[in-house]
């Protein structure tokens, strides 16, 4: 009886080792964790108790805080600082991209706790101000282990070019910014549109504005791939001085190719983006507008049923009904 009695126990205790076993995620998850994106984690911490307690107790994915579409959207300081404080101080790359409802005191909030950041990308941030850049930007960099590599701030509103001197001067020496200078690559306005901000430091810059040379305005400044212009940037000293090395809003560019457009090379797109002529040939045309659509609108087209082409969302409203088409 004493021997079944035991066998019986030692079972048992078996059982619930397995099912506590079981329970416990695989070891492969904390390999996984660092390289998945903000909102994956925070959907996982919700699964069950032994996922969120993996998540919550990993530092590794929380060094990293990236805020894309459609967190952007909902994004406070309170939220901000929720989920920075899994840092426990040791944040190395901030990027708020397009948070709308994050202001000067929830950054300040954040930097006060993560003096060790060193990047910190907040483009389309439209409630910060300058100062409150400013402020962040001088308090890492005045850290006895100041590491800032790079800062983003296109969208900031009423930045001038005071501000961005004020930037400069915490961030680049004049050695340091004879270095930048000589790694700088190429901005392109079709790339950069694709390109994620996070990694703008791969194309040699710290700051991803400058002074605009034709409206001496705080904005991006891209440089054109067509091969004329290029080749008037090879043969003058001074880049800055090639004609349409200017902002977006001092010359027109082609959304697909990047290239600056002239009044006559301008075609018309279902989208309001501009094409230049030889990307509008390439590109597939409405049956019924012969229009193109942009890389980024082609959410604008809308198959016809039994055929190989398509129909933009204008002419579908204005002479198909709902039966003649689908999505």
């Amino acid at each position: 009886m004493e021997t079944s009695q035991s066998c019986k126990e030692h079972s048992s205790g078996n059982e619930e080792q397995e099912q506590e076993v079981a329970g416990l995620p695989h070891e492969a998850l904390f390999l996984v964790l660092p390289y998945l994106p903000l909102l994956e984690l925070l959907v996982m911490s919700e699964v069950c108790m032994p996922l969120k307690d993996a998540v919550k107790k990993d530092i590794l994915p929380w060094l990293n805080i990236i805020v894309e579409r459609p967190l952007n959207l909902r994004f406070s300081d309170e939220i901000l600082m929720k989920v920075a404080s899994k840092a426990n101080g040791r944040l190395k790359t901030l990027a708020l991209i397009n948070c709308a409802r994050i202001t000067d005191n929830g950054l300040q909030r954040v930097i006060d706790e993560n003096p060790l950041i060193n990047k910190l990308h907040i483009p389309g941030c439209t409630a910060l101000t300058p100062d409150g850049v400013i402020s962040a930007v001088q308090k890492l960099c005045q850290h006895p282990h100041h590491s800032l590599k790079s800062i983003q701030i296109n969208g900031i509103y009423n930045m001038k070019k005071e501000h961005l001197e004020t930037l400069h001067s915490y961030l680049l020496t004049n050695q340091k910014q004879q270095q930048v200078q000589r790694k700088q690559k190429p901005v392109l306005y079709h790339n950069y549109s694709k390109f994620q901000g996070y990694r703008w430091e791969e194309l040699g810059r710290i700051v991803d504005v400058e002074i605009c040379p034709k409206c001496n305005e705080v904005r991006m400044v891209f440089d054109c791939p067509r091969e004329e212009c290029r080749r008037k940037k090879r043969d003058q000293q001074n880049c800055s001085l090639t004609d349409c090395r200017m902002c977006k809003f001092c010359i027109p560019r082609c959304e697909e190719c990047g290239r600056c457009v002239q009044l006559g090379e301008m075609e018309e797109a279902v989208c309001a983006d501009t094409l230049c002529s030889d990307c509008w040939i390439l590109l597939s045309k409405c049956s019924f507008c012969n229009k193109p659509c942009c890389w980024q609108h082609t959410n604008l087209q809308v198959s016809s049923v039994g055929s190989s082409g398509w129909i933009c969302c204008v002419c579908h409203d204005k002479f198909l009904s709902s039966d003649d088409v689908e999505h």
